[in-house]
């Protein structure tokens, strides 16, 4: 059972405030994903990226974070989670400045990767402290919301925000955001809250560590390969080393006594079930999150903070809803609320099919108003549920799983719907050439040379073959939208309103034995 006493105490002032501190960094690790989405175009036009280098320019933080995070949320619970979590924020806030400065793109990929790796320290750890903080269920169950309305407000802000900085600055300072609030976070964790280290933790495996990267670095080098390339035999190759590795991880991770991640939790329904839909709504969201914003500039021709200003009311609206969703919850089971909201994404997506290059604006913002919200439920609820489906001394581990089904998802949709999106416009725009052929602010660049009546045909013709990547790219988003409506209610609707347990269901019984045979699963909703 992932309960921490017989009789939980009630969180006081200071834990309270404790949380309030984690919830900055993760706001920040989170507004960091997306906050590059309105500064590409000026990204492209200062450092001249290759579309490649673009997509890693806003993918790379994402795909090391989610590498990262499994090793790091075991080591949080073997060293001590406050420990890791005031490591991760000192690189997150250097590797911040070098990006901010960067005079290329690779230096810029380079640091962002660094930073990805800062942020799967502190991620894991922000979670899990959460879950020793606070022992009372009502009161876990509260700050557990707060912490997803905060994965939310970050997803939502980053946008606005930089919007905001291009404004009257320049797009490096968009990095800046995170120094100040790593700052933070280092004077005051160490006044709030406690160390944390999981009794009877044992070691850390040094090969299992190698093999969960060998197994997913290669897979999303071959994702990525894949969707720029098509078939060929270095991706094919690539994601069959990654598969792999994969297969010869989970085999070690079951010999194992002390495994850096407890592949058996996976029997338990709710957190496999929680995780799979996490992450088909996250690919989802991802990558038309990216396009969208794009559209709003280099189609609609929106200033940056224009921009963010168009996204703000939606931004408001899943914050909200991410607020109320636990307390619907203790009326309604978890699962249909997750479904429901998932629905209603998929309709948005639906909306954004129709778009069109030209006066497409209106439609595209109520598409977007009707999408955004509805993954709220998914964010506020799914992370309890994972969370409560681990023993309590697993915490670290089960909250870096979620957080990786999180993060890689998001870089996910990125790099795949991000990339149907650019092959249908390297498609469409077969007969242009040079930049305008790869990208869409390539052909904006391009344009400028040319004769006032050549150059409208060439930046038409482009924004056409943009919006219908776009297009395809939402319908796309659908489809996975969808899907993950449907797995909720199949693998969670088991779990009661207002449930702190639920019994076990028959595909976890191995690991309720493992476990000590609880024969119950502690659930935070």
């Amino acid at each position: 059972m992932s309960e921490f006493t017989d009789t939980p105490e009630r969180a006081g002032t200071r834990q309270w405030l404790g949380l309030a501190v984690l919830l900055l960094p993760t706001v920040l690790l989170f507004l960091t994903m997306t906050v590059l989405f309105l500064a590409t175009p000026y990204i492209a036009a200062d450092l001249s990226p290759s579309s490649g280098q673009l997509l890693w320019i806003n993918d790379i933080y994402g795909f090391v974070m989610a590498g990262f995070l499994v090793t790091m949320g075991t080591l949080g619970d073997r060293l001590g989670r406050r420990r890791l979590l005031l490591a991760g924020a000192v690189l997150f806030g250097i590797a911040s400045i070098v990006a901010a400065f960067a005079p290329g793109p690779e230096l810029l990929i380079a640091a962002r990767a660094v930073m990805g790796l800062g942020a799967s320290a502190v991620m894991p750890a922000t979670l899990s402290l959460i879950t020793t903080m606070f022992r009372d269920d009502r009161q876990r169950a509260t700050a557990i919301g707060l912490w997803a309305a905060s994965v939310s407000a970050g997803v939502a802000l980053g946008p606005l925000l930089g919007g905001l900085m291009l404004a009257s600055l320049w797009w490096g300072a968009s990095m800046l955001i995170g120094v100040p609030v790593m700052v933070l976070v280092v004077l005051a964790v160490p006044v709030l809250i406690p160390e944390y280290r999981a009794p009877l933790a044992g070691r850390l495996d040094p090969i299992s560590v190698a093999l969960s990267l060998a197994a997913l670095l290669p897979f999303v080098y071959g994702v990525k390969k894949l969707a720029e390339s098509g078939i060929a035999a270095e991706s094919v190759l690539t994601l069959l080393a990654g598969v792999l590795f994969a297969v010869v991880f989970v085999r070690r991770q079951l010999r194992l006594a002390d495994p850096l991640l407890d592949v058996r939790l996976f029997a338990n329904r709710t957190f496999s079930g929680s995780l799979g839909v996490y992450m088909l709504a996250a690919i989802a969201l991802g990558g038309v999150y990216l396009l969208f914003t794009q559209y709003l500039q280099l189609v609609a021709a929106q200033s940056p903070l224009a921009a963010g200003l168009w996204i703000l009311p939606a931004a408001l609206g899943l914050v909200i809803v991410s607020t109320v969703t636990p307390a619907l919850a203790r009326r309604i089971r978890p699962a249909y609320l997750i479904a429901a909201g998932l629905t209603v994404s998929a309709i948005g997506y639906l909306v954004l099919t129709q778009v069109a290059s030209e006066a497409g604006l209106p439609l595209l913002i109520v598409g977007f108003y009707i999408l955004y919200p509805g993954i709220a439920p998914a964010m506020a609820l799914i992370p309890g549920l994972v969370i409560g489906a681990a023993p309590a001394e697993k915490a670290g581990a089960a909250s870096a799983v979620n957080s990786t089904a999180s993060d890689l998802g998001v870089a996910s949709g990125v790099a795949l719907l991000g990339s149907v999106g650019a092959a249908i416009y390297r498609a469409d725009m077969s007969d242009a050439e040079g930049a305008a052929a790869e990208t869409l602010p390539g052909a904006l660049s391009s344009a400028q040379s040319l004769p006032a009546d050549l150059a409208d045909s060439v930046i038409a013709a482009a924004r056409e073959a943009f919006t219908n990547g776009l297009n395809a790219a939402a319908l796309t988003a659908a489809v996975l939208s969808a899907a993950g409506a449907v797995l909720a209610v199949a693998l969670l609707r088991r779990i009661p309103a207002g449930a702190t347990s639920v019994p076990e269901i028959d595909e976890a019984k191995e690991v309720s034995a493992a476990d000590g045979g609880a024969g119950r699963t502690t659930v935070a909703v």
